[in-house]
């Protein structure tokens, strides 16, 4: 069966090569990843703005939490819901569509008086910020095979330094004019960007129309799961990552205001400052994964994955260490996300919103596991056991790695012999 999806990819590539008269210029994929992150962005503006929200709208504490509940919620129903919507509909206008919807979303949450209409803001900010993964899929069916792996990483770079910055750039603005500037600058950042997102994008994507109903085209989420191996392996390698990515970044924040530290939210929102240089430094993992070199790629990331839990369990005692395990964590997720997304496009081209999609649901469940599983851990046995927990779930990815490597083709690596051939 993957040999017939092969097969598919490589015509369809073909028929777009074809007729594609639109060229996906640097710019133009910049200008993706700056609406990538823009938009992911808004899913996780509200985590240092949760106690000045609950004071100003007199929620309990067990309401506030459902803030991020509920907009991780959100975003979860739309990856499945709303994102697969990119194989049957112009590309171009359900992604101006979102943005638009979202800019309402975003001014709902803005003008929020009372807790209800607040939650309800974020619930809808969390289900339209999924644009995220249709920019991505657009902008890999605009790529030519040859460079879809330096494309998608471009712009996948794009999505991890939104999330990183999020905490940094809310507590900032939120310092400055109040948290609920955040949103109405967020809004209107985005509201220039569906403007401009409308002038630039193709009319069409190049991927040939698909004629399902709604309902069979969420069956066929679940189908391409059940048929695809590689699918279901880089999913799980997903799931991994992200739960050792969510693992940190949910928990660093505990140790670092204790002593010996006692670091300002200011000043523990600027480590996402560090992680951005791992995750631009990523962007080589699309360019090997055009050359053929993704088995490789992901063992070599998926050991240093391994490897950052060592300095990063030494945090109490050095910053430094803390430093270099924030680099190295975030490069080897960058590079796994990359090579993961790059391979699934690749299997069927024509259905890449849905894949796309359908892998972003685990990477959802990784990160909720390991936010929930590290917040937990840490009340009871402290910065070590998390430290233990992160590189569990780092070694289970190394060890599903070297145990498939050689009983999973490599596609980009079979293209590339194909060609020299």
């Amino acid at each position: 069966m993957s040999g017939n999806g092969e097969a598919v990819s490589r015509r369809t590539e073909a028929r777009s090569g074809e007729g594609s008269a639109f060229v996906l210029s640097r710019g133009v994929v910049i200008l993706f990843a700056v609406a990538c992150g823009a938009a992911v962005a808004n899913v996780y503006f509200s985590q240092p703005l949760l106690v000045t929200m609950g004071h100003d709208l007199a929620m309990s504490p067990a309401l506030v939490g459902s803030v991020v509940t509920l907009t991780h919620v959100g975003y979860g129903l739309g990856l499945f819901f709303l994102v697969p919507l990119g194989d049957v509909a112009d590309r171009r206008l359900l992604i101006v569509t979102q943005l638009l919807l979202l800019v309402v979303a975003l001014a709902v949450v803005a003008a929020a008086h009372t807790a209800a209409i607040l939650l309800a803001g974020m619930a809808a900010t969390g289900l339209l910020a999924v644009v995220t993964q249709t920019l991505v899929a657009f902008a890999a069916s605009l790529a030519t095979a040859a460079g879809r792996g330096r494309v998608v990483g471009l712009v996948t770079s794009g999505v991890v330094i939104g999330i990183l910055l999020a905490r940094t750039a809310s507590g900032l603005m939120a310092d400055l004019a109040g948290w609920r500037s955040v949103y109405l600058a967020s809004a209107s950042l985005t509201a220039l960007l569906a403007l401009v997102l409308y002038r630039v994008l193709p009319r069409h994507s190049d991927a040939p129309p698909t004629t399902l109903r709604y309902g069979q085209l969420l069956r066929s989420t679940m189908t391409l799961f059940a048929r695809e191996r590689l699918l279901r392996l880089r999913a799980l390698f997903g799931l991994l990552i992200f739960a050792a990515f969510s693992t940190l970044w949910s928990s660093v924040a505990l140790p670092l205001s204790r002593a010996p530290y006692f670091l300002s939210h200011s000043a523990i929102g600027a480590l996402g400052l560090i992680g951005v240089a791992g995750a631009l430094a990523a962007t080589t993992a699309g360019r090997l994964n055009d050359r053929g070199l993704s088995q490789r790629t992901t063992g070599i990331a998926l050991a240093l994955l391994a490897a950052s839990w060592l300095p990063l369990a030494f945090t109490r005692s050095s910053l430094w260490a803390l430093i270099v395990g924030v680099i190295l964590l975030d490069l080897a997720v960058q590079a796994v996300h990359v090579t993961n997304q790059a391979l699934i496009y690749a299997l069927h081209p024509d259905a890449g919103s849905r894949l796309i999609g359908g892998y972003m649901v685990f990477y959802s469940i990784g990160s909720a596991t390991g936010a929930l599983a590290a917040t937990s851990l840490y009340t009871v046995a402290g910065w070590g056991a998390v430290c233990t927990l992160g590189a569990a779930f780092s070694c289970l990815g190394l060890a599903l790695w070297a145990f498939t490597r050689h009983s999973t083709p490599d596609p980009a690596a079979k293209a590339t012999s194909c060609s020299e051939v």
